[in-house]
């Protein structure tokens, strides 16, 4: 709640000023929670003699109630940590194809950085996002069980593969470590710690631990988009292809595209899952064909 007394009337300000060669001194105090006065005083004039003493009135206006999605500020913790760059998941081990791309001189410069940025985010919208959305909006394990398996089934390029599964077991190590207060995590790793049936791509690992910690579908998918933007040009930075401040200027001119991804990609069924960029797949491909190499993909 906040108490604001400021109560001036300006025609009578204006009224004080009107006389010749008046000067005027005016004593204005504001004082929250508490009634205040305004006391505006003329001095001496040979025209008029005045004094006025205005009584401020509390004014108590109710500010609206934050709500969160309903979620409590503990949790709200929990979700920044779950997009913190320090959580070690291993997304700074892959570059998302842009080495093997550099080293094939598609990506030679700051502008062919950002037209591969794009690229790749619409890539991720159309593939990843709807792995995203279908394990968050109801994080059930034999749902992710299932979301998993498709997804081990619909990507064809191996070394993505490798590192979606990397950063998927990585990411579910991690939760199960620092959340413990969630108890599904700790038996989904539990239960399927060695398995074979689940490969825990990153994915649905990502938006089933998003759903359980309060984030809404939409969110879990623009946290999701804004991670692999934030990856990429972490790499390009590592590359030396671009120098850390003009990444992040970079990030922000892209972020537009990302938001725009994300509207045209967001809350659709894993059925709609598709392959926008094959070259980009392709050239990801050649990633473990390198002689030299910085990232894992």
């Amino acid at each position: 709640m906040i108490s604001c007394e400021l109560y001036l009337d300006l025609s009578l300000v204006i009224e004080s000023l009107d006389g010749e060669s008046a000067t005027c001194e005016a004593y204005l105090g504001i004082r929250i929670g508490t009634s205040t006065r305004l006391l505006l005083m003329e001095s001496d004039s040979p025209v008029s003699k005045k004094s006025r003493l205005f009584h401020a009135v509390d004014c108590v206006m109710e500010e609206a109630p934050s709500n969160a999605a309903g979620v409590s500020q503990s949790l709200q913790w929990t979700q920044w940590q779950i997009l913190d760059s320090i959580l070690p998941t291993g997304g700074f081990a892959n570059s998302y194809g842009l080495e093997a791309a550099m080293q094939s001189r598609m990506v030679n410069n700051q502008d062919d950085l950002r037209s591969f940025v794009i690229q790749v985010l619409e890539n991720t919208g159309s593939l990843l996002l709807p792995f995203v959305y279908c394990s968050s909006k109801s994080p059930d394990v034999a749902a992710w069980v299932k979301l998993d398996q498709l997804l081990e089934a619909t990507l064809t390029n191996e070394v993505g593969r490798k590192a979606s599964t990397s950063q998927g077991s990585a990411l579910l190590r991690v939760a199960a470590s620092v959340f413990t207060e969630i108890q599904v995590v700790q038996d989904l790793r539990r239960t399927f710690l060695g398995s074979k049936s689940v490969s825990f791509h990153h994915a649905p690992i990502f938006g089933f631990i998003c759903g359980l910690v309060g984030f809404d579908s939409e969110t879990a998918q623009r946290a999701y988009m804004f991670m692999t933007m934030r990856d990429v040009l972490s790499a390009a930075t590592r590359l030396n292809l671009i120098g850390p401040l003009a990444a992040s200027v970079l990030q922000h001119q892209v972020a537009p595209d990302a938001e725009r991804m994300l509207q045209k990609w967001k809350d659709r069924d894993v059925v709609e899952a598709s392959q926008t960029a094959p070259l980009l797949d392709a050239v990801q491909g050649c990633h473990a064909y390198m002689f030299s190499r910085l990232f894992c993909s």
